[in-house]
């Protein structure tokens, strides 16, 4: 038995774009007639006087794309991708698409975060303490890290927001 999915078959895909392409991938995709989501949200910047109201995408270097795949080679056409990745389970990822959409019209104010578990090792990306590694200590009610102090078998616990880490590889 061939598990194989058919030429005509349309599966979806994680596009990754080249930095900064969201925007004229997703408008290639509506010019191919593909089926795509780009979730963006509402950024509000202040340059001295000015404030600049602009849209930018919720996640950063990715596009949601249904093609069928026969069609895939149509969307490397303008080298405006870095890469297209099957997503595993549609029905999950369908369902996950659904909430974002729910809570991108609620209007309510959101926050991306690395989705990190106990445990995780992590990097500081900002502040005084940047470049410092430590260990994530409770994801559900983050107040910080735990960095090692090994030789004496002691943690020291820093206080910080999980907005400034980032996961190690």
């Amino acid at each position: 038995m061939n598990n194989t999915p058919a030429a005509g078959d349309a599966r979806w895909f994680v596009c990754h774009t080249k930095p900064r392409c969201e925007k004229k991938f997703a408008s290639l995709l509506t010019a191919e007639g593909i089926e795509h989501y780009l979730p963006l949200v509402e950024s509000v910047k202040r340059y001295g006087k000015q404030t600049k109201r602009f849209t930018k995408p919720l996640f950063p270097g990715y596009v949601f794309a249904r093609v069928l795949l026969g069609d895939k080679p149509r969307i490397y056409q303008q080298d405006l991708l870095a890469r297209a990745i099957p997503v595993g389970n549609e029905t999950l990822f369908l369902q996950q698409m659904t909430d974002v959409r729910a809570i991108i019209a609620s209007g309510f104010e959101l926050t991306l975060l690395p989705l990190i578990q106990r445990g995780t090792r992590v990097r500081v990306t900002s502040g005084p303490l940047w470049g410092l590694e430590g260990v994530v200590d409770d994801p559900a009610n983050p107040k910080g890290i735990i960095v090692a102090v090994d030789v004496l078998q002691q943690g020291l616990h820093v206080c910080m927001s999980i907005e400034n880490i980032e996961p190690l590889p």
